[in-house]
């Protein structure tokens, strides 16, 4: 059966931080709260993104807010004084924020751009699902995406995040009444590199789904569950290999 949309998470599949998260957090901490070891920052970091992921999924209550709880827990993991970090959490928090709504935070991957324009001239609608905050739409924009890959389905603002079957059909219905047609899960295929957010939220939907694995740098920064089991499972190693799977 013909492929006639690729949906695409965003974060390690079509951009990567343009450093690694960690190293870009000491650069901003080091003036108002002195050298932090960077490898204490980043698992400080990854302990406070999950625990904020599962005490507040979709970004409850506000991206800002949200953001702000994981960069004050990621400051105290890594050793900051706690007095000197409440005094400055004010000017730490917007620059973060605002260093990671655009491309000074971020970079695309060499194949996204050249697989995208390549499923456009096949007449491949694409579309964007992803466990972000509204922040994301200003990144690609300031990558120069392309403004066909649409729409952009994002947990902030739907209330709902992957790997749940609703946000996959919720995307695809408003890809058939924007487009005017009736694909239906069987002619998507969804991309991402979370095996149980895009390939299993995907599976579970009726789509088809390719879990995207990156080898050498650019795949170190991607979400790998330890023990996780690829058995069955569709993997490919670059974007480009999509172009295999919709001929």
């Amino acid at each position: 059966m013909s492929i006639r949309l690729v949906t695409f998470d965003v974060l390690h599949t079509l951009i990567t931080p343009r450093w690694p998260i960690h190293l870009q957090y000491a650069m901003v901490f080091e003036p108002y709260l002195g050298q932090l070891d960077p490898d204490s920052i980043k698992s400080s970091f990854k302990t406070a993104l999950k625990i904020l992921q599962i005490e507040k999924p979709a970004y409850e209550q506000g991206s800002q807010s949200w953001w702000a709880n994981v960069i004050k827990r990621t400051a105290l993991g890594a050793g900051a004084n706690p007095q000197v970090l409440d005094a400055s959490l004010g000017d730490i928090v917007p620059k973060l924020m605002k260093r990671f709504s655009s491309k000074e935070g971020y970079r695309e991957f060499e194949d996204a751009l050249p697989t995208l324009r390549a499923l456009h001239e096949r007449q491949i609608y694409t579309a964007v699902i992803s466990n972000s905050d509204s922040r994301i739409r200003s990144v690609l924009t300031d990558l120069k995406l392309p403004d066909y890959m649409i729409p952009i389905v994002l947990s902030e603002e739907e209330g709902i995040e992957k790997p749940t079957q609703e946000v996959f059909l919720r995307t695809l219905d408003r890809v058939n009444n924007m487009r005017g047609e009736r694909i239906r899960p069987e002619q998507c295929i969804h991309v991402g590199d979370e095996l149980d957010a895009d390939y299993h939220g995907a599976m579970k939907a009726g789509m088809r789904a390719l879990l995207l694995r990156r080898i050498g740098p650019d795949g170190k920064q991607a979400h790998i569950d330890v023990g996780e089991d690829l058995n069955g499972v569709e993997v490919i190693q670059g974007l480009n290999e999509i172009l295999d799977y919709s001929k």
